[in-house]
């Protein structure tokens, strides 16, 4: 069964541990009910994050992240249906380190205007690898 998969990037506004588990309790909460899943990289300087789930619910997330004051410089880089979920067993996995994606250098040199469609579901790809718990965390 086919589903839809969105990534974006957008810039925190005023990124904090607080911000960030409330972001993260609340998508672990509520995505579940909607058959959403994904996973979220983020540092104080991006935010980058794969939602995956029925079309209509996923655009619905996504326009609730795009109207949230927490994200500046929101930009989708993939929108399209696939045939298999990537985070699957994941309500939301996040991970904090994101040291393999951009360096903040990279970002402040405007990495992520220049990215592609490829290199994001890259790193997505490369997270999905590296956890394949059965839990839905």
């Amino acid at each position: 069964m086919s589903v839809y998969r969105a990534i974006y990037t957008s810039r925190p506004f005023g990124f904090d541990s607080g911000t960030l588990n409330s972001i993260l309790v609340h998508a672990q909460r509520t995505n579940p009910s909607v058959g959403i899943t994904g996973a979220l990289i983020c540092r104080e300087d991006v935010y980058l994050q794969l939602l995956e789930g029925p079309e209509d619910e996923v655009r619905k997330a996504m326009e609730r992240i795009r109207r949230d004051d927490r994200h500046v410089e929101f930009r989708i880089h993939v929108e399209k249906t696939v045939p298999e979920r990537m985070f699957g067993k994941w309500a939301m996995l996040h991970d904090p380190a994101a040291t393999w994606i951009w360096s903040r250098e990279e970002v402040r040199n405007d990495a992520i205007e220049r990215t592609t469609a490829a290199e994001v579901e890259g790193f997505f790809q490369k997270l999905s690898d590296r956890n394949t718990s059965p839990d839905m965390t």
